[in-house]
C-alpha cells in the first residue's frame, strides 16, 4: 500500500527535540522558575506577585500599564494580580491626584516585608544557575539572551 508523502519516513524533518535551542531554554527556564516558585509559595507569593512587588517597590513603578510592561504580562493579568495583592494587604491602589481615571499603586509595609523576605530566595536561585558558568560565560549568556529577546512582544499571556 503506497504511503502518503507526509507519512513517509524520509519526509520527517531532521529535528531532534533535545538538541533544540528552544527546548533547552524552556527546560532551563522551568527549572529556575520551579525553584523560585517553591520558595515564594512558602511566603504566600506567586512569581507574578513577586515581580509586581519588585516593579512597585524597587523600580518605583506606580501605573498598572508600567507594571504590566515591566513584568511582561498583559493588563488583564496585571489588574487581577493587583486586585488579589490589594486584598492580601501587599499593595494599595488609589485614584490619581490630578486625573481620577488613573490608578497609582504603592507597596504596603506588609508588601515590603515580603519583598525583603523573598529577595534572598531569588538571589540564591540566580546564584544556583550562575554557579554552573564562569563569569565570562554568564556575561555572554546575558548578551545572547538579550539578542534573542530583541523585537519580541514580551507580554507573556497566561502567566
Amino acid at each position: 500500500m503506497p504511503q502518503d508523502a507526509a507519512t513517509r519516513p524520509d519526509a520527517i524533518p531532521d529535528y531532534r527535540l533535545h538538541r533544540s535551542l528552544g527546548y533547552k531554554l524552556s527546560i532551563a527556564s522551568r527549572l529556575q522558575e520551579r525553584r523560585l516558585d517553591e520558595g515564594l509559595r512558602r511566603l504566600g507569593l506567586t512569581r507574578v506577585s513577586w515581580c509586581v512587588l519588585l516593579a512597585v517597590g524597587v523600580e518605583g513603578l506606580g501605573r498598572p500599564s508600567d507594571i504590566a510592561r515591566f513584568v511582561g504580562i498583559d493588563r488583564t493579568a496585571t489588574s487581577r494580580a493587583l486586585r488579589q495583592m490589594e486584598a492580601a494587604g501587599l499593595v494599595t491602589r488609589a485614584s490619581g491626584a490630578k486625573d481620577r481615571r488613573t490608578t497609582q499603586v504603592t507597596c504596603t509595609p506588609k508588601g515590603r516585608a515580603l519583598m525583603s523576605a523573598a529577595a534572598p530566595l531569588a538571589v540564591a536561585n540566580n546564584a544556583a544557575m550562575e554557579a554552573k558558568l564562569t563569569a565570562e560565560e554568564c556575561e555572554t549568556l546575558h548578551r545572547l539572551l538579550e539578542r534573542l529577546l530583541e523585537g519580541e512582544d514580551l507580554a507573556l499571556r497566561g502567566l
